[in-house]
């Protein structure tokens, strides 16, 4: 036989049934014959394997130690047997162990995994590995098989595939795994139901198939990693699929790719339905940045709409239109706030027909509303489109039978530069309104240069403003209100601001930087702050203590957190309740909603006192008035001025004091300055007084040394 390659040559053991199969054999020595035709690198480790060796019809011819541990013969049981002893009955019937030799004898060698049979009839799970044995001139002598007893393995594989499985059917989420063609291999059955197909329509499908047409990104697989990342994952993607029925199914989709045992690659793919939260998502978005009465963009919708155009349009083409309703309030004023509210919603749906495509319309805010052109060219240019949507305004509408006519004061910005912004062009506009108004309202007017330069200049005193008070640069100074005999009893709070280079600043240039930069309400908590902690270091004038007055103009009563800001702040400074006085104008009480009237009520049950500044000069309604918990009425000066010599004024301060008697209301007069306007009003009964005749306002520490060294203003001589 030494012209056959045996077993013991093959795997260089000196002596089969003397060598364990579990130890390493030693490497193969150098006979001269040649290999077999497998690779013996695709060989296993013989290592734990049964060895044997059978001749070309399959009958064993020699059997080692492990051979006997795991299939349960002994050597002289199974030399000169059939292989097939070791192979189920079923398998024998069906000339399986014949078919794998062939294998072995075409290729070479035969790999597999299978059940085998023991001695005693017991099965266990074999990995097998048979390789054909040659003569120098290549004629088929014989086999070696090796097999291994993996029962046990394949029972903790069957384990664990068991709860992939499990998970993979329980999951609540769609899972689909793919092959790398982009085809569905398998599906849960969460997928099945949030696409709506059953498992074998989806088995074989492209994934592409299962997008919705408004979903243009491709294949449902990303491109395969490189080869040596077989865990390499995708983020999150989210992708539109469309249901058996059409609908679209918003997706969080995520990917990773993976290997079976064979060394193909799949995709592990989990759709997660997020519908409802992307529709939910648009929706506040939707309420974000549009009109809640009209449907039209709001002031955050334009700009995010305008960002986008400047993203892609050039320069001359993109226009803004700002458009003011003249004297709109007559219109809620006679006709009521709801049939404003028609003739509003009346005339959006107006701009929005009448006006191109290119056009986009918004409202601001109350009667303004804002038209953004996107080119200009498709318009007819800026002076034709602003006297188309002039004309647009102009027209009568009907509103609950009545017949109204509008007119509205229109400012224009076009872009001029690259570096021009949404917020840029909105300011631009606006200041140019204004001109407009001022010249002739309903009129038209283009931003100027001029324009331009002051609102830029606008923009830099608001943020000089808004470091001012978030770095505490503004100052107080009071003035005090003295009663008759010139007693101070209360202090109203002055605004003042040390500019670095206009310098001391009085309140009316203040208030208008802030209003235009919408810093009222925050300026208002700054003031109220400063006052209350300066106050509340104030000493006793007589035995009793000095109230202080604040005005309001940004945080009022309707600010859904008037009552919690207020509260706090007089909290945090310490001072009395009832020596906190909140001025504000009759003209923000007048449509004050119920929840702003409790606020009141709440804060003047707890001690605070409220102040109508400036009575009089507005409209407000004298039963509303009754109904809020005001304590103090403030005559303007305008009326106080003409007590002296103006009989109208006088009637005027006549009835406000009688008025205020009647309300149980203390009275203040404002802006006095003449001894004969003083005994007017004594002689009318005017609480108190404030006005230049008696101080005029002091910086904090010299009204501190006022109340210190007598608590009192010494009165005119008569």
């Amino acid at each position: 036989m030494s012209h056959i390659r045996t077993a013991r040559e093959m795997y260089g053991v000196q002596g089969m049934s003397d060598q364990r199969a579990d130890e390493d054999p030693p490497p193969e020595g150098g006979h001269g014959h040649h290999p077999p035709t497998a690779d013996q690198d695709q060989l296993p480790s013989m290592r734990g394997h049964a060895i044997f060796a059978m001749d070309q019809d399959g009958f064993v011819t020699s059997w080692n130690d492990r051979a006997e541990d795991i299939n349960g013969f002994t050597g002289d049981e199974i030399i000169g047997r059939h292989c097939s002893v070791l192979y189920p009955r079923e398998r024998v019937a069906a000339h399986y162990p014949e078919w794998e030799l062939s294998q072995a004898a075409r290729a070479g060698l035969y790999m597999d995994q299978s059940w085998r049979v023991r001695n005693d009839g017991s099965r266990f799970w074999a990995s097998v590995a048979i390789t054909a044995q040659r003569s120098n001139d290549g004629g088929l002598v014989g086999f070696i098989a090796l097999t291994r007893d993996d029962t046990e393995a394949r029972a903790r594989h069957q384990r664990s595939t068991r709860r992939f499985t499990d998970l993979f059917d329980l999951a609540p989420v769609g899972i689909g795994l793919f092959d790398e063609s982009d085809r569905i291999l398998h599906a849960n059955g969460a997928l099945c139901e949030l696409l709506g197909y059953r498992l074998e329509e989806l088995h074989g499908t492209a994934g592409v198939k299962l997008l919705h047409p408004d979903d243009n990104e491709g294949a449902v697989v990303p491109t395969p990693p490189a080869p040596d990342s077989p865990g390499n994952g995708s983020l999150g993607r989210q992708r539109v699929l469309a249901r058996s029925d059409g609908e679209p199914v918003t997706c969080n989709v995520h990917s990773a790719v993976s290997m079976e045992d064979s060394g193909a690659r799949f995709w592990q793919v989990v759709f997660q339905d997020v519908t409802e939260e992307h529709r939910r998502a648009a929706e506040l978005h939707h309420q974000a940045t549009h009109d809640e009465l009209t449907g039209l963009p709001n002031r955050s919708g334009i700009h995010e709409h305008l960002e986008g155009e400047l993203g892609v349009r050039a320069e001359g083409q993109i226009a803004v239109l700002f458009c003011d309703l003249d004297n709109f309030k007559r219109i809620n004023d006679s006709l009521g706030h709801e049939a404003g509210d028609e003739l509003l919603v009346a005339l959006a749906r107006r701009l929005k027909s009448g006006l191109p495509d290119s056009c986009t319309v918004g409202r601001l805010f109350g009667d303004e509303f804002l038209v953004v052109c996107s080119n200009l060219d498709t318009a007819g240019g800026l002076e034709q489109l602003a006297t188309n949507v002039s004309e647009l305004m102009d027209t009568p509408l009907v509103v609950r039978e009545q017949t109204v006519w509008l007119t509205a004061s229109i400012g224009a910005a076009v872009v001029e530069r690259a570096d021009t912004t949404s917020h840029d062009l909105v300011r631009f506009a606006d200041a140019a309104m204004f001109e407009a108004k001022a010249r002739s309202p309903g009129g038209i007017e283009k931003a100027s240069e001029e324009v331009i330069v002051s609102t830029n200049r606008q923009v830099q005193a608001e943020g000089e403003l808004r470091e001012a008070i978030g770095n505490d640069r503004l100052t107080l100074h009071y003035q005090p209100i003295v009663a008759e005999d010139g007693t101070i009893t209360m202090a109203e709070a002055l605004l003042r601001w040390s500019h670095p280079e206009l310098g001391l600043v009085g309140p009316s240039v203040i208030l208008s930087v802030a209003e235009q930069g919408n810093l009222l309400r925050e300026l208002d908590r700054s003031v109220l702050r400063m006052a209350l902690r300066e106050a509340a270091t104030w000493p006793l004038v007589r035995g009793r203590p000095i109230r202080i007055a604040v005005n309001f103009g940004g945080l009022l009563p309707d600010d859904p957190y008037f009552a919690e800001i207020v509260s706090r702040i007089i909290a945090e400074s310490g001072i009395d309740r009832e020596r906190v006085v909140l001025e504000v104008v009759e003209t923000s009480l007048s449509d004050l909603p119920d929840r702003g009237r409790e606020d009141m009520v709440e804060l003047a049950r707890g001690g605070v006192r409220f102040a109508i500044d400036d009575f009089g000069t507005a409209y407000s309604s004298l039963k509303r008035l009754k109904e809020l918990p005001v304590q103090l009425i403030k005559i303007d000066r305008g009326f106080v001025t003409g007590t002296e010599d103006d009989p109208a004024d006088l009637a005027i301060v006549r009835a406000i004091v009688d008025m205020a008697r009647g309300l149980d209301c203390g009275c203040v007069a404002e802006g006095v300055e003449t001894v004969p306007q003083l005994r007017r009003l004594v002689d009318l009964g005017v609480d108190t007084f404030q006005g230049f005749l008696f101080s005029h306002p002091q910086t904090a520490t010299a009204f501190r040394s006022m109340l210190a060294s007598s608590g009192a203003v010494p009165l005119p001589e008569s």
